[in-house]
């Protein structure tokens, strides 16, 4: 349950930067959503590398432990993805609106 509703609001969030940029709003909100999955996926292996490197076991934690421990870098990643896409979006030149006709003729 708590999954879903992580996966909701980080599609909503995507969903809703790209309406206002206007971009693939569907695409941005998978985007969000896979990038939580990358993120989890990547915190399981720093999780398990850690483990490896200083000794210590895991073997007495439950997966849903291993799953929670592995939420904060999903959300990590979810956030710096969020981050660089509004960056991005705001310097595009797309979204600059120049309206200035005089552009081009200065010289004249």
């Amino acid at each position: 349950m708590l999954g879903i509703l992580f996966l909701y609001f980080i599609g909503k969030q995507f969903y809703d930067l790209a309406k206002k940029y206007n971009k693939s709003e569907w695409g941005y909100s998978l985007l969000g959503i896979i990038m939580y999955y990358v993120g989890t996926f990547l915190g399981g292996i720093v999780i398990g590398l850690t483990s490896y490197y200083f000794d210590f076991s895991l073997e007495g934690i439950s997966d849903l432990m291993f799953g929670f421990m592995a939420i904060p870098f999903g959300l990590l990643m979810t956030w710096l993805t969020y981050l660089l896409l509004k960056k991005n979006f705001t310097n595009s030149p797309s979204s600059i609106n120049v309206l200035d006709d005089t552009i081009l003729d200065e010289e004249l």
